[in-house]
């Protein structure tokens, strides 16, 4: 299976790399700069170059960055949704500066009041400049959508409203998806057992194609179905629980993708030991499962 986790990149974002080799991963997920801030780090050239040689010497691939989470395509103020774009924009360079086959990943956004149906024609309006700029830059980041849990004003937090997003762009071919399953079940989405995930998929296939599902975020949610609370936990320690994990990681159309954890690391062993207990689930061609 492709497992990893999002990785830390202090100290240098080649450094990132042999962090998740150490860890097991054959997949990972980084900031390419400080997630909080605007401000960009120029990404050196001995840096880049260092990179992409530790990840050429690795067994890992691919790798997705994700934004910024100042980020907002849905803003309503001129200033931030422009500052957002632009962003977006920088971020798309450096995916192709550091990767071979670059994907970006986003919160779509939030509307802070203005209404949804505002939010996701504003959100169309930024996917279509950024395509549109990033294209005449010969950028060939992927971008991808991913789900939220719907809290406050955030948009995407049902694969309907993903796929207005998608139809509105005119470029339709570079965009994906990204499904978080703490999201998902924050927002309604019963993913602790085998019928709600069959339901969740067939959704997801009605609005937006699981051919454009590129990547699973998997958490387990610290908080009940339908709560619109985005707290992720540790896999099996939350509402989800370890059966909801074992049907997802051996779903004949999840099981061949990259999945992703972002569950909280409290101790520095929790990652190995969220990934060993991930890889545990997994069931042998005999139906079996593997032993660790």
């Amino acid at each position: 299976m492709k497992i990893g986790c999002h990785v830390s990149i202090a100290g240098g974002i080649d450094n990132s790399v042999v962090r998740a080799g150490e860890l097991g991963c054959n997949t990972m997920q980084i900031f390419s700069k400080n997630a909080s801030t605007w401000r960009e780090k120029i990404l050196k050239k001995d840096e880049v170059e260092s990179f992409r040689g530790n990840l050429k010497n690795s067994n890992i691939n691919p790798v997705f960055i994700h934004t910024s989470y100042l980020i907002n395509l849905a803003s309503p103020s001129d200033e931030l949704y422009f500052k957002s774009i632009n962003a977006f924009l920088e971020e798309m360079k450096r995916a192709d500066l550091l990767l071979p086959d670059p994907y970006l990943i986003i919160h779509p956004g939030a509307h802070t009041g203005a209404g949804e149906e505002y939010g996701i024609q504003r959100i169309i309006r930024a996917l279509n400049i950024i395509l549109e700029k990033s294209a005449d830059l010969n950028l060939k980041t992927m971008i991808l959508l991913e789900d939220t849990a719907g809290s406050g004003t955030h948009l995407g937090y049902t694969f309907y409203q993903l796929k207005r997003m998608i139809e509105g762009a005119k470029d339709r071919k570079r965009i994906g998806i990204c499904f978080d399953t703490c999201h998902a079940f924050a927002a309604g989405y019963d993913l602790s057992h085998l019928e709600g995930i069959e339901q969740t998929l067939e959704e997801i296939d009605k609005y937006v194609g699981l051919e454009r599902l590129k990547v699973i975020h998997l958490n387990d949610s610290k908080f009940p179905l339908d709560s619109r609370k985005d707290r992720h936990m540790h896999i099996g320690k939350g509402y989800i629980g370890l059966e909801g994990f074992r049907v997802l990681v051996n779903h004949k159309y999840l099981k061949d993708l990259p999945f992703i954890l972002e569950t909280p690391k409290n101790d520095e062993k929790d990652d190995l030991i969220n990934i060993n207990l991930v890889k545990s689930l997994v069931a042998l061609g005999d139906g079996s499962l593997v032993r660790m």
